[in-house]
């Protein structure tokens, strides 16, 4: 609280920004109860009254409450003493039992809400008054990760992967059990594929069984293990503004920020044409790219050869220098956006995907299990691909604990 505040200058207005989409609490079609008001006639003037109809207000309220279903079996003896019980719906096995729409509200709160086991535990008991243990709660998860194992949705999330035209890929540490591990991450705007394992680089990405049969454009972060698959490649260029940002104010690099400038005005271009920009507006802009490269080699020159002290190896190159080069070397790649419809111009998708598991990891800290890692990633792919696909993350799950497959993977098959 005591810290020297420092103005930002102007910015943003705080609120919502000029064409932001409000949310605006709405009359319902459809009511659970009717009250109807009457006029005290006590307190009119004398006269004739005619009924015209109702002026109407709702409230929206909600009611959480237990809901207990009692199946009672018939019991016949015969005359010979023997018993005949009415058989017991399908599943009901137990003197008590959960339901499914408690089992599926745990799962929503502990992998899709990111709420801990115990906490859960409280909200449960507290507000419903169902006693529940955290270990119940993690069968529960379990319970998941297995049904979604019997609707083969893992294997129809890795087809339609590969069917696609653009991937986006990304990559990030996770602990499981004190140790680093990888979360790898396959997705686009309409399915999204997470991943444990051990290794980060190409034995984990193929056993994943998505990059090695991808004939599609990929986008990433130009990690080096991607260009191992035989696919067309789209860089992120947040990266590179980012990195560009570094070379202007870190080491004053003026073309940097001409670089910056030019590949923004690409984007805004491009989005301006709808997807994609026409042959002579790309020609054009690349042109430009090319020579603003080639001013740059007098600004950011390579190393000198003649200090070199030994025979073999690179020469050590400044960030900046990096950076220049992997521009000019991979010049398609990052300029795909401009030329491939659906090819964005970063690779947010991917990074947006992969942030909720870090807040997963800021919440619990680790995975206690690999197991558990893995039922984690599955029921997350589940959830997030059902809400690109329209389906909300209750009714996803309240699908899957009623053995239902999401209409979608219906009209895959």
């Amino acid at each position: 609280p005591n810290r020297k505040k420092v103005s930002k200058g102007k910015g943003l207005k705080r609120g919502g920004q000029k064409g932001h989409v409000g949310t605006t609490l709405t009359q319902f079609d459809e009511v659970d109860e009717i009250t109807e008001l009457k006029v005290d006639r006590n307190t009119l003037p004398s006269g004739t009254f005619t009924h015209t109809g109702y002026e109407k207000r709702q409230v929206v309220d909600i009611e959480f409450r237990r809901v207990i279903t009692e199946f009672r079996a018939e019991v016949l003896v015969d005359e010979k003493g023997k018993r005949y019980v009415a058989s017991f719906p399908e599943g009901v096995t137990r003197p008590v039992q959960y339901g499914k729409e408690l089992k599926a509200y745990a799962v929503y709160m502990s992998q899709y809400q990111l709420v801990p086991y115990d906490r859960v535990q409280a909200c449960i008991r507290d507000q419903l008054g169902i006693p529940i243990s955290a270990g119940t709660i993690a069968n529960f998860n379990k319970v998941a990760y297995k049904k979604l194992q019997e609707i083969g949705f893992e294997t129809w999330l890795k087809q339609e992967l590969i069917r696609a035209s653009v991937v986006h890929a990304d990559e990030t540490g996770i602990n499981i059990d004190g140790k680093k591990h990888w979360l790898h991450c396959n997705s686009n705007s309409k399915l999204t594929y997470f991943y444990a394992h051990a290794k980060r680089g190409c034995e984990a990405m193929d056993e994943m069984g998505v990059l090695p049969d991808f004939s599609g454009v990929l986008c990433h972060d130009h990690w080096k293990p991607y260009y191992r698959y035989d696919c067309s490649h789209a860089l992120c260029n947040a990266h590179h503004l980012r990195e560009l940002e570094r070379a202007w104010e870190q080491d004053e690099q003026k073309w940097a920020k001409q670089m910056q400038g030019l590949l923004c005005e690409m984007n805004t271009a491009m989005l301006d044409a709808g997807s994609m920009l026409e042959e002579d507006a790309s020609e054009a802009f690349r042109k430009r790219y090319r020579q603003l490269l080639l001013e740059a080699d007098i600004e950011c020159p390579p190393p000198d050869e003649s200090k070199r002290e030994g025979k073999r190896g690179r020469l050590k190159r400044s960030k900046s220098r990096n950076l220049l080069e992997r521009l000019r070397n991979y010049e398609d790649d990052v300029l795909r956006f401009m030329e491939i419809t659906d090819v964005p111009f970063t690779n947010n998708q991917a990074e947006n995907d992969v942030r909720m598991t870090k807040v997963h990891q800021k919440i619990s800290g680790c995975f206690r299990s690999f197991d558990g890692a893995k039922g984690f990633c599955l029921c997350r792919s589940y959830i997030s691909t059902c809400r690109k696909q329209g389906t909300s993350a209750s009714d996803a799950l309240r699908l899957l604990f009623d053995d239902e497959k999401p209409s979608f993977m219906m009209g895959a098959e």
